[in-house]
């Protein structure tokens, strides 16, 4: 059974910095193409950025574009999430989300697996 688990999640100042890491087991990390998604309260869970197998491909949302990157390291069965210049509204609860051939990468309901989330909260 696949299981994700992320870690990374804090408080930041606007402006700031913050990487939130993503594990897997139960499976084969290089079979999977991983995404992040949030969800800020009140709001719906929305997609972030995703990342291909081979890590060749990457996706993000238009709020994200420059300001964050997505990476893997397939040795070590992790996904990133790294931003930089973080806004009061990248304030969620951000999901690590796992699936072998997604159809859609930008949709929750393309992803098999989950993690329960780590929170991320930007001051301003």
């Amino acid at each position: 059974q696949v299981q994700l688990v992320e870690s990374g999640g804090g408080l930041v100042q606007a402006g700031g910095s913050l990487t939130l890491s993503c594990a897997l087991s139960g499976g084969t990390f290089s079979s999977y193409v991983m995404g992040w998604f949030r969800q800020a309260p009140g709001k719906e869970r929305e997609f972030v950025a995703a990342i291909y197998r081979s890590g060749s491909r990457t996706y993000f949302a238009d709020s994200v574009k420059g300001r964050f990157s997505i990476s893997r390291h397939n040795a070590k069965n992790t996904v990133y999430l790294q931003g930089s210049g973080l806004k009061p509204e990248d304030t969620a609860v951000y999901y690590c989300a796992a699936d072998p051939s997604p159809l859609e990468y930008y949709t929750r309901s393309a992803y098999n697996y989950w993690g329960q989330g780590t929170q991320v909260i930007v001051s301003s």
